[in-house]
């Protein structure tokens, strides 16, 4: 992905996607390990919720460290109600056009905003795949959106160093003949 174009419209879409998957979600897999090894389901679900709004509050203006990546405890069964209501906040906080150019706090550190939105771009289409492998759901993801996410992840994540301040796994191969989203899993660290 172009880091000049506008990111929104691709985010959105990979959140579309989550949502569809996250509508697969009983309680009763809430317990699964997922690829992203350092989370069940359940803690899945709650930083990648966490981080919908994460990105919101830094669309509101906010700084990245003031606000937890992670949901508090959820009730089974109002997973896809709280995502939606996440992605209506952070709808809202980019709705401007002009607040893509303006500095904006991440994680990572000051960026232009539409560095922040692109790298939650990444963070979403991961977790997706995420979800979609704890689940063993036979949805269709869309590759174009894995693709983006692949361009941002090796332009803003280099292969080495990997751990302590930076929070991925080193770089696993991937299967010769692996898809964008395989491919995009072993640049951030994932056995696939």
């Amino acid at each position: 992905m172009d880091m000049t174009q506008d990111p929104r419209p691709l985010y959105l879409l990979a959140l579309g996607q989550l949502q569809k998957l996250v509508a697969e979600v009983t309680p009763e897999v809430l317990d699964r390990p997922t690829p992203c090894s350092e989370y069940d389901l359940r803690a899945l679900l709650g930083h990648t919720v966490g981080g919908v709004h994460r990105l919101a509050y830094i669309g509101e203006g906010g700084f990245a460290q003031d606000v937890a990546a992670q949901t508090g405890e959820i009730e089974d069964g109002e997973w896809p109600a709280v995502l939606g209501r996440a992605r209506a906040r952070v709808e809202a906080a980019w709705a401007d056009d002009a607040r893509l150019d303006r500095p904006a706090v991440a994680p990572w550190g000051e960026v232009p905003g539409r560095a922040a939105v692109g790298g939650y771009v990444m963070e979403v289409t991961t977790h997706t795949w995420d979800l979609a492998q704890a689940l063993g759901s036979d949805m269709p993801l869309d590759e174009s959106v894995a693709h983006a996410a692949l361009g941002i992840a090796r332009f803003v994540l280099p292969a080495e160093p990997r751990g302590g301040a930076v929070p991925f796994g080193r770089v696993r191969p991937a299967p010769a003949d692996a898809g964008p989203y395989a491919q995009l899993a072993s640049w951030l660290g994932r056995e696939v």
